[in-house]
């Protein structure tokens, strides 16, 4: 294969026996109680995940349906397998596994995706959480407590501590308090704040990611931040801080 990656059971879109069995299963990743948990498995590290594989697959009420090593690879794969949950790598060569998550989890609801890296990133986090992801861990875990983050994931419980969440997110919200005296939107990064002011010029996505040579799903990461540590929910409320700090600057300067 292109990526290095071993031909897998059931990595070939047809249905696998649990769908087989009873008609509609394959159609939301949910199985009966008895039926193993279907993983599917993205890492751009063959080593990794024949790792995770073999710990997963030796379980018995667990079974690894698929891999991939990029996100084109595991986009085009997983709503074929429909998984139960998906392991996914934060960093990939061709984009990100939380940008995957969010896009798996607009085709897939009922999926639960289980975050993996090993950076220990407070950014990586808050993406991950407002993408959609039902945990989030490094990989420096011990192989029996990922086996259980599986299981926890699968049964629709969370591994986001909700009071560590709560925290990140008001912290992010606020911003720095040392730098409130000399930036009229605290806690932005120089990158956040170029984003900041093309969406108040009415840019597109698209449209930043060429001024800015950025990709897309980069700025779409950056806005994600962007408007959490805001504080707001809708791009046009970030619009409007933005013009409203435009319109200060130029008060200032008159």
């Amino acid at each position: 294969m292109a990526d290095g990656e071993r031909p897998e059971p059931g990595d070939t879109g047809r249905p696998g026996p649990e769908s087989a069995r009873r008609p509609g299963a394959g159609d939301t990743g949910r199985t009966d109680p008895g039926d193993p948990i279907r993983v599917f498995l993205l890492d751009d590290h063959e080593v990794v995940r024949r790792g995770v594989r073999d710990l997963l697959d030796d379980e018995p009420d667990i079974t690894v349906v698929g891999e991939a090593g990029t996100a084109e690879r595991a986009l085009a794969r997983v709503p074929a397998l429909r998984p139960r949950v998906a392991v996914l790598d934060v960093r990939l060569p061709d984009g990100d596994g939380v940008s995957v998550c969010r896009e798996l989890r607009s085709r897939m609801p009922e999926l639960a995706c289980l975050m993996l890296t090993s950076f220990d990133d407070e950014e990586a986090l808050l993406d991950s959480i407002m993408a959609g992801a039902s945990g989030y861990v490094l990989k420096q875990i011990q192989g029996s407590d990922l086996v259980s983050a599986v299981r926890t994931v699968a049964a629709g419980q969370s591994l986001l501590d909700p009071s560590a969440t709560t925290r990140l997110m008001a912290r992010l919200r606020q911003g720095p308090r040392q730098e409130e005296q000399r930036e009229e939107v605290p806690g932005l990064t120089d990158r956040e704040r170029e984003i900041l002011a093309l969406i108040g010029e009415g840019l597109t996505n698209r449209q930043i990611g060429e001024r800015l040579y950025l990709a897309e799903k980069t700025v779409k990461n950056h806005i994600s931040r962007l408007l959490a540590k805001l504080g707001v929910e809708r791009r046009v409320q970030a619009a409007v801080i933005a013009t409203r700090a435009r319109d200060r600057r130029r008060g200032e300067g008159g």
